[in-house]
C-alpha cells in the first residue's frame, strides 16, 4: 500500500527549496519507485523560461540518476495550495515509464489520486516511432 501522506510530506519539504524568482510559484514532487525508494524534486526556473525544470522531471531525473526506472507513483504539491496537475511535458515524460499513479495534493489530508492514463490519454510512445 502506498503511503500518500508520506509522499506529500516529502514533496512539501522539497518544495521549500524551489528556485522560482520569476513566477514565485513553488512546486514539489516525490516519486516512489516500485522497489520502495523515494526521490524528490522541485522546480528550478531560469530567465530563459524554456530552460526551466519542473519538479516532476526533477524528481524523475534524480531517481534515474540513481539507477531507478520503475515507478509506482508521484505526488505533486504547489505553493498555490490547490491541486496542481503536471504540465503536458511532464505528463509525456512520466508516460515513458508506464501508467503510474498521480497524487495531486493541497496538503497531507486533501489529495486526489489519478492514473497517468486519466491525465494523458493516447500518449505518444515508442510504438509511435516508425
Amino acid at each position: 500500500m502506498i503511503d500518500y501522506k508520506k509522499m506529500i510530506g516529502l514533496a512539501n519539504t522539497c518544495m521549500q527549496n524551489s528556485y522560482s524568482p520569476y513566477s514565485h510559484f513553488k512546486v514539489g514532487a516525490c516519486v516512489l519507485t516500485k522497489s520502495g525508494k523515494y526521490f524528490v524534486g522541485t522546480n528550478i526556473e531560469n530567465a530563459s523560461f524554456g530552460a526551466t525544470i519542473c519538479a516532476e522531471r526533477s524528481a524523475i531525473s534524480s531517481a534515474i540518476s540513481q539507477g531507478e526506472k520503475d515507478f509506482a507513483c508521484i505526488a505533486i504539491v504547489s505553493s498555490s495550495g490547490e491541486y496542481t496537475p503536471p504540465c503536458g511535458i511532464c505528463r509525456q515524460v512520466l508516460s515513458e515509464f508506464g501508467d503510474l499513479e498521480i497524487v495531486l495534493a493541497k496538503d497531507e489530508n486533501n489529495f486526489k489520486v489519478y492514473t497517468l492514463k486519466n491525465l494523458l490519454p493516447n500518449n505518444f510512445d515508442a510504438g509511435d516511432i516508425k
